[in-house]
């Protein structure tokens, strides 16, 4: 297959993207689209603009999850901040001339700027014991600030920037993911022989995980993979062959190795499988923790099932099984494109999408799709993208589990690569970012002071682990990128203030001096 990522030896970005990313403003980058057609910070600016207060489960509302087990939320969103910066064209120098900047290193902070401003809030005994910091200037991939930068720590959900990176980088922006149906051969199953042997032989359909962890039975599915539209297509197409019974079999084989995430049965994520629907969820959440299904592959057989009999298709007990090669096709459905789907895991630290990403990845790299092989892919395509990987190591794609290592260096590399031109496949890993003070994991945090609105984000937490990294414009208009890894924490939410101070000072300061 073509590949989406060529080596190259620096990441220097051109003054493009001022251009590109920047003075389009954050309109063009503010967030994934939701259902609507509509960016979801955008929407948070609309609410702020009439300083109304964000309702539970919207665009902007945050979700709310027990400390210290993986999810990165859990205070309460308050009254959405008035930040303009959120839509404003920031491409421009702060003193109004207009005059572009960003292409060069005239208006950059300087690594002195950075120290006398950053040194005093990292020695804060709210970060624990360990950190590694990095701040770069994206315009000319010029390292401003490091602490610790090359040392690789716990970096939570923050590995989710790597997962994004690789899995657009293995198969490009616009790849979707395939479930379907198919009848078997004279009954034939790989795995089980006749269909109904013993007994009255029946048409058997397999139902094939295509592993979309996106797909979705709702009444109003949005842009997502629909269980009722496959349903509604494999009964219309059995009809038309004179099919009113079938024997369930459904296959998931496209993904290998153990279900279960090594943290063990968690409310942060369901078994990983090539099948699921609504990620296996046991309530009407769409995000956030939840109690999850004990096998999501049978469950969502049981759910196609159900919905084939109203269909007027009779339908046995589902089973699992494995498709024929030579099996007959019936019917489809594709999910929406790798960039949504990126976007979505980004905005809500979805764990689901995550390892179903590094699973893919792992696919797309020819490696057997599991943990340890959807690991190995992420490290291998980051290596092609010429990502430091010193102390780097991946046990998962979520960062849910204490066996991933990542660096500043390596995450702010990672960001710079997704904001280059050069890389347009990449951008969603960026667009796809909380938004300070307004959406997803950050619309909770930040919400007063510099940061609402000019930083975007990727948070991670973990019991004794608290991470932040992603893009801030500073006073003077440019974009920078940062990483901020603490381990040793004594405790969530003072160490999540202080990353959160940190970034602001990023976002106020212009630091020349």
């Amino acid at each position: 297959m073509a590949r989406w990522s060529d080596p190259v030896g620096r990441y220097t970005v051109c003054a493009a993207v001022s251009g590109v990313l920047l003075a389009a403003g954050v309109v063009t980058a503010a967030g994934p689209w939701d259902s609507s057609g509509q960016r979801t910070a955008e929407r948070a600016h609309a609410v702020a603009l009439g300083g109304e207060h964000l309702p539970p489960g919207s665009a902007g509302a945050g979700n709310s999850g027990p400390a210290g087990t993986g999810s990165d939320t859990g205070r309460e969103p308050g009254t959405a901040p008035a930040a303009v910066a959120v839509l404003a064209g920031l491409g421009t120098a702060s003193d109004g001339t207009g005059a572009d900047r960003a292409g060069s290193a005239a208006g950059a902070p300087t690594r002195a700027g950075l120290e006398r401003v950053l040194g005093p809030l990292l020695d804060d005994p709210a970060l624990g014991s360990r950190r590694s910091v990095a701040v770069v200037d994206v315009a000319t991939g010029r390292t401003l600030f490091e602490r610790g930068a090359g040392t690789a720590l716990l970096p939570a959900s923050t590995t989710k920037i790597a997962t994004g990176v690789a899995a657009l980088s293995a198969m490009g922006p616009d790849h979707r993911f395939t479930t379907r149906t198919v009848l078997q051969p004279d009954g034939e199953d790989e795995g089980r022989g006749k269909a109904g042997a013993g007994d009255k032989a029946v048409e058997e359909l397999v139902l094939v995980g295509g592993g979309d962890p996106t797909l979705t039975a709702r009444e109003k599915p949005g842009r997502w993979a629909s269980m009722r539209e496959l349903a509604s297509l494999t009964a219309a197409a059995l009809k038309r062959q004179g099919v009113e019974e079938v024997a369930l079999r459904y296959d998931t084989s496209l993904f290998k190795g153990p279900e279960v995430h090594p943290i063990g049965i968690n409310r942060n994520i369901s078994p990983v499988t090539a099948l699921m629907v609504d990620e296996g969820r046991a309530d009407d959440s769409d995000h956030g923790p939840a109690p999850r299904v004990a096998d999501p592959a049978a469950h969502a057989a049981g759910v196609f099932a159900g919905l084939l009999e109203k269909k007027g298709i009779r339908v046995g007990a589902p089973a699992p099984g494995r498709a024929a090669k030579k099996a007959d096709p019936v019917a489809q459905v594709r999910s929406a494109p790798l960039a949504a789907q990126v976007e979505r895991m980004m905005t809500n630290s979805d764990n689901d999408i995550a390892e179903a990403l590094a699973r893919q990845t792992a696919a797309a790299d020819g490696r057997e799709a599991s943990f340890a092989g959807g690991g190995t892919a992420i490290r291998a395509e980051l290596k092609r993208l010429g990502v430091p990987l010193e102390g780097v190591r991946f046990a998962d794609g979520s960062g849910l589990g204490r066996g991933d290592r990542l660096s500043a260096r390596a995450l702010t590399r990672l960001l710079t690569a997704a904001a280059d031109p050069r890389r347009p496949e990449l951008r969603p890993v960026l667009t796809g970012m909380p938004v300070a003070g307004f959406s997803g994991t950050l619309s909770a945090r930040a919400a007063d002071g510099r940061a609402a609105g000019t930083v975007r984000a990727k948070t991670g937490t973990l019991t004794g682990v608290n991470t932040l990294a992603g893009t801030a414009v500073d006073a003077q208009g440019r974009l920078l990128a940062f990483a901020f890894l603490a381990e040793g924490t004594p405790a969530k939410y003072p160490a999540e203030d202080a990353l959160d101070r940190l970034a602001a000072t990023v976002a106020a300061c212009g630091c020349r001096g």
